[in-house]
C-alpha cells in the first residue's frame, strides 16, 4: 500500500494550497480529487471563444492579507493581479459608486435622503460598539436598521447581504456586513506568519521557503499600494476615508491564471490523482491512518478539503456531538450567467463591479475590461452572479436570472452572443448568524479540516488562505508540521 507523510482531499484552491505548503516543508504529498479537473471554483475554461471563470471573483485582502503572505513565501511563479476599480449600484437611469463612507452616504441618492441619514447613523453606531469590544456577529443587520425605511433601503439592505453571507438581512449579522465594508480589516503581517512557520531549532531541520527570494510581479498600480507604508487607521476613523475596493484585484488571464501560479509552485513531491474519490478515511484507535480511493492510501497526516458536512459518510464513529455541529453548516448556491457581446457596450465601461438591487439582485463584472484577451477582439464577456432561491426549481431562477438582467440594461439583448449559466456552490459555509463553521482540528488525531467552512474571515480564495494559514497553525502546534512523518502529541 502506497504511503504518503500527508494525504489531501479535494483539489480545490484549498486543497491545492494545502499540498504546496505542506509539501514545501518537505512533506510528501497526494491529492485525491473525484472529478475530472483540479482548481474547483478557482478556475476558468473557454466557452465559444469566451474565456469564462468558475464564477464572478474579486480577490480582497491583497495588501496585508493571507494569499498575499502565502504567495510570498511559497509561490515560485506570482500572477500578475490588476488593480480592481470601483463597486457600482446599477439604477434605471445610471451607475453610481457604491458609499463607503460618510461623505459618500450623503450624496448616495439612490436612496432617500432620511434612509441616508439614518443608515450613517446605524453605521457609526454599528462601528462604535465594535470599537469597545462588543461583539455583533449574533445581531442581525435588519435588528441594527431603524424601523420605517423605505423599501429601496430594505432591498438594498437586503442586496449587500445576499452578496455578502448568500442570506438576507435577517440571517446576516452586523459584524459581516462591517468586515464586508472595509470598515474592520483583518490581516497576516509577516511576524504572525514567521511564528507560525518557524523552524524547529531542536530537531536541526532547516527550511528556507519565509527567504522570499522571488520579486512580486504584481500589477505596477497595485504594487505600488502593496509598497506603500502608512499608519494603519483607526476603524471609527475609516467612516471619513473608507474605499470598499481597498486591496483588491483581478487576476490577468483569469481566475485559470492564479491556479496555474499554484500548481506550477508545487514541488516534485506533489501527486495529484483526478477522477479518484476518496471512499473512506481509515483510522485507529482514534488516530488517521489513511485513506480508501482506488487503492488503500496510508499517510500519517489527512486534510480533509471537500465539505466538511460530509465527513460523517467518511469516517466512522464521529461523536454525535460533532456530527450534529457539522450538520448546522449553513450553506447557499449562486448561479453565474456569463454573456458574451458582440461589441463593447456603454453601459459596462467601468472597471470594478455593479450591483442591482431591485426585483432579483444581481452581482455583475465586466471582466474582459480587466483583460481584453478573455473575449474575442472588439467584443465584451460579463458575469451576472444571484443567489439561487432554495425554495423555487431551477429553470425558474435562471429565467428570472435573465428576465432581471434586460430589465436592468433593457440595450444588452440585441448584443448577446455568447450565453453560458453555472450553478455553484460559491463557499462551503455562510457567515449567517446561526449557521456553524468546522473546528480545523477533528475528534481524529492528525485528520483536519481546511476550507471555507472553516474560517469566517473574507469571502472565497481570501477566506480559503485564511484557512489555510490557520492550519498551518494548528498543524505547527500539533508538532507536526517541521517533522517528517511525525507524531508528536499537542502541547
Amino acid at each position: 500500500m502506497p504511503k504518503y507523510d500527508v494525504i489531501v482531499v479535494g483539489s480545490g484552491v484549498t486543497g491545492l494550497l494545502s499540498a504546496l505548503v505542506l509539501s514545501k516543508h518537505g512533506k510528501k504529498v497526494l491529492i485525491l480529487e473525484k472529478s475530472k479537473h483540479v482548481g474547483g471554483n478557482c478556475n476558468s475554461y473557454v466557452v465559444d471563444g469566451y474565456q469564462v471563470d468558475t464564477g464572478a471573483h474579486a480577490i480582497t485582502h491583497l495588501i496585508e492579507g493571507p494569499l498575499k503572505r502565502l504567495m510570498e513565501s511559497y509561490f515560485d511563479y506570482l500572477p500578475v493581479f490588476e488593480n480592481y476599480g470601483d463597486y457600482f449600484i446599477r439604477t434605471d437611469k445610471r451607475l453610481m459608486k457604491v458609499p463607503s463612507n460618510i461623505k459618500e452616504f450623503v450624496t448616495f441618492d439612490v436612496l432617500p435622503k432620511m434612509d441616508r441619514l439614518v443608515l450613517s447613523q446605524a453605521v457609526t453606531k454599528a462601528l462604535t460598539y465594535r470599537t469597545f469590544g462588543m461583539d455583533l456577529s449574533k445581531q442581525s443587520v435588519y435588528e441594527f436598521l431603524p424601523k420605517n425605511l423605505s423599501q429601496d433601503t430594505y432591498d438594498f439592505a437586503n442586496t449587500i447581504s445576499y452578496f455578502l453571507t448568500g442570506k438576507d438581512m435577517k440571517h446576516t449579522s452586523a459584524q459581516r456586513v462591517l468586515e464586508g465594508s472595509a470598515f474592520v480589516r483583518d490581516s497576516v503581517t509577516p511576524e504572525q506568519l514567521e511564528e507560525i512557520l518557524k523552524i524547529d531549532e531542536k530537531n536541526g531541520h532547516e527550511e528556507k521557503v519565509l527567504q522570499n527570494l522571488i520579486p512580486l510581479n504584481l500589477h505596477t498600480s497595485l504594487q505600488t499600494r502593496l509598497n506603500k507604508v502608512s499608519s494603519p487607521l483607526t476603524t471609527l476613523g475609516r467612516l471619513a476615508t473608507n474605499k470598499v475596493s481597498y486591496s483588491q484585484g483581478y487576476p490577468r488571464k483569469g481566475l485559470k491564471s492564479l491556479l496555474n501560479a499554484i500548481l506550477y509552485s508545487l514541488p516534485k513531491s506533489v501527486e495529484i490523482m483526478t477522477e479518484n474519490p476518496v471512499h473512506k478515511i481509515l483510522t485507529e484507535e482514534g488516530v488517521v491512518k489513511g485513506v480508501v480511493a482506488d487503492d488503500t492510501y496510508l499517510a500519517d497526516m489527512v486534510i480533509h478539503t471537500g465539505f466538511a458536512k460530509d465527513l460523517p459518510y467518511l469516517v466512522e464513529d464521529l461523536p454525535p456531538s460533532y456530527v450534529k455541529e457539522l450538520e448546522g453548516i449553513v450553506q447557499t448556491k449562486s448561479l453565474t450567467i456569463w454573456l458574451g457581446l458582440d461589441t463593447t457596450m456603454e453601459a459596462f465601461n467601468y472597471i470594478g463591479s455593479e450591483i442591482w438591487f431591485k426585483e432579483k439582485a444581481y452581482w455583475a463584472m465586466p471582466i474582459s475590461n480587466y483583460d481584453s484577451s478573455l473575449a474575442p477582439e472588439g467584443k465584451q464577456l460579463v458575469g451576472f452572479s444571484f443567489i439561487m432561491d432554495p425554495e423555487k426549481d431551477e429553470s425558474y431562477e435562471i429565467k428570472k436570472a435573465y428576465e432581471t438582467i434586460y430589465n436592468a440594461v433593457p440595450d444588452i439583448k440585441e448584443h448577446v452572443e455568447m450565453r453560458h449559466e453555472q450553478i455553484l456552490i460559491p463557499e462551503k459555509a455562510s457567515v449567517t448568524i446561526d449557521g456553524n463553521f468546522a473546528d480545523i482540528r477533528t475528534p481524529i488525531k492528525n485528520l483536519y479540516v481546511a476550507g471555507t467552512d472553516t474560517d469566517r474571515r473574507s469571502m472565497g480564495i481570501t477566506r480559503a488562505a485564511y484557512s489555510v494559514i490557520e492550519m498551518l497553525r494548528i498543524v505547527n502546534s500539533d508538532g507536526n508540521l517541521h517533522m517528517r512523518g511525525a507524531k508528536s502529541s499537542p502541547p
